[in-house]
């Protein structure tokens, strides 16, 4: 290969930076730089793909200087994070640790602490997918090309999905949006002209409804806060991550459960768990097995059973079956055992 046509790792390619003052302001730009405009949060995750130059925009939007996307607030109807707020703000953050503790444990769960001091919730929730084809800048099917490259007999697929598996294999790499699935949230999204409220089965988007993205976000539009309702305020929680490391990793599997127990009978139940589908999976069918019943190990196993019982392994993540169903038991044993009614 020539040296003119080798490309440079490490060195950025040109774009237009702009830095707005204020959320009207942010979105004006959105609105009139385009499709292909990169929303610049944390920047942990852009500056990667930046430097790898396999994403080259033309404009960047610069989001730090938006202060009114910052900030953990109690509201009349449960709790509002601004999608600006940093993963070290959420995990420390008293509020949060009393009313929903479990989005403070995914928090924590997030990488190493000097990554969850810049980044922030909105991006954590919403990060691209994580397999090392589409990474390199290979055309598979969700970076517009016609092959997945990971669903092969060959293919390197040890911590891709479980699930849902529709062309694309890649699974949600978030610590957070288990969490929030568990906890029943509200995505708060605006663009110029107007603002929705996402259910978090409407906000991330699985491959059978788009393949090129992770979240329903338009070019035009920004997460701008996540509301937490305060039906699911102190009840019982559980999060765990299974990883190669401790730190600096993402999960191979990770499981988030709220919990509520009445008179000794489990009376609601959301779970959810990452990193085995291309969204945070929630898990009605675990769900539906515990509301009902007394809380117990055994409870727990057939939840666990439940949870995987659709599961489609790959040639290499089998082991993520019984890795989920056994931190879908636990779940249900730590989060009921011991504590009082709610």
């Amino acid at each position: 290969m020539s040296e003119s046509r080798m490309k440079v790792k490490d060195i950025m390619s040109g774009f237009a930076l702009y830095q707005p003052g204020n959320l009207p302001d942010a979105l004006a730009l959105l609105d009139t730089l385009g499709p292909g405009t990169w929303k610049l949060a944390g920047g942990n995750d852009s500056l990667v793909w930046f430097k790898e130059q396999i994403k080259q925009p033309k404009a960047v939007v610069d989001l730090a200087g938006l202060e009114e996307l910052r900030g953990i607030r109690a509201t009349a109807g449960g709790v509002e994070i601004g999608a600006l707020t940093t993963l070290t703000e959420i995990e420390r953050s008293p509020l949060i640790r009393e009313k929903y503790r479990v989005l403070a444990d995914a928090a924590r769960a997030v990488a190493s602490p000097q990554i969850r001091h810049t980044g922030t919730i909105g991006g954590n929730a919403a990060q691209d997918a994580r397999c090392p084809y589409y990474r390199y800048g290979l055309a598979c099917y969700r970076a517009g090309g016609n092959i997945c490259f990971a669903d092969t007999p060959t293919g390197v697929n040890r911590e891709h999905a479980l699930f849902d598996t529709v062309r694309c294999v890649a699974a949600s790499p978030s610590d957070t949006a288990p969490a929030l699935v568990a906890l029943a949230a509200q995505m708060v999204v605006r663009s110029a002209n107007r603002e929705r409220v996402l259910t978090t089965d409407e906000f991330f988007v699985g491959p059978g409804k788009d393949i090129t993205r992770m979240t329903a976000l338009e070019p035009n539009e920004l997460l701008v806060a996540i509301r937490l309702p305060a039906a699911w305020a102190g009840c019982r929680f559980y999060f765990e991550k299974s990883a190669d490391r401790q730190t600096w990793d993402f999960p191979l599997v990770n499981v988030a459960a709220a919990i509520v127990v009445e008179n000794g009978i489990i009376a609601r139940a959301r779970l959810a768990c990452g990193a085995v589908s291309a969204v945070p999976r929630r898990l009605t069918e675990a769900e539906a097995v515990l509301v009902g019943k007394a809380p117990s190990e055994a409870l727990g196993r057939e939840a666990g059973a439940a949870a995987t019982r659709r599961a489609r392994p790959l040639t290499y993540n089998g082991y993520k079956i019984p890795l989920m169903a056994n931190l879908v038991m636990r779940a249900v044993r730590d989060a009921t055992g011991g504590a009082g009614d709610v």
